[in-house]
């Protein structure tokens, strides 16, 4: 019997697919096509599509201009138990945060893991948010410049999580809270307004 190579044989056990968005496509001014938008807690976000001549892939960002305590942006066609989600994100302004962070294992708005980044705080946080309430999992101390492009990006695989930003592991854990599949997605706190671009979700699932 032929044997496969070792990289062959990983591939053959591991089914991997990728969801990306650039939101070029989309019309400006318009909530993105094939996301849902919403907050956990009080307040009124306002997720739209926005021309900016300085995004990593212009023209379009996605962008968070409203108040609510925690806004998302799911992506629908999103189904993930374990893999990597990032995304480039700028923290425009905001009197009491300025905070970018992604989103997955999304049940719903009231069940789901996030990690953002902080440029008032210059930190990066892990936290799962259970039943509507938000719960800390990790802080970390990371340099997070306001109106500066940079990259969030979380590795999840069962209950192991790294949260590493503009290229640097911040945050290496285990955490068993939220299980299973779910959606996935960006995320702002509080008077945060903060645009996002480059959107990627590669989901890995043994067979």
């Amino acid at each position: 019997m032929k044997r496969l190579p070792w990289v062959a044989l990983l591939l053959a056990l591991t089914k991997v697919s990728a969801a990306t968005a650039t939101f070029d496509q989309d019309v400006v001014g318009a909530s993105p096509a094939g996301w849902r938008c919403g907050a956990t807690g009080n307040g009124m976000p306002h997720w739209r599509v926005a021309a900016d001549g300085s995004a990593p892939s212009p023209p379009n960002v996605l962008s968070q201009t409203g108040v609510a305590a925690f806004a998302w942006c799911v992506r629908d066609d999103t189904d993930a138990a374990d893999g990597t989600v990032e995304v480039t994100f700028k923290p425009v302004s905001g009197k009491e945060d300025q905070a970018g962070g992604v989103v997955w294992r999304w049940k719903d708005g009231e069940n789901y893991y996030v990690a953002r980044a902080n440029a008032l705080e210059n930190n990066v946080a892990l936290y799962y948010t259970e039943n509507g309430a938000r719960k800390t999992i990790a802080y970390v101390d990371a340099p997070v410049t306001p109106k500066i492009w940079h990259t969030l990006r979380v590795r999840f695989k069962g209950d192991s999580i790294q949260v590493g930003l503009d290229g640097k592991t911040y945050i290496e854990t285990n955490d068993r809270h939220i299980a299973g599949a779910g959606k996935a997605g960006v995320w702002t706190k509080a008077d945060s307004a903060t645009v996002f671009d480059d959107f990627r979700l590669t989901v890995s699932a043994g067979r």
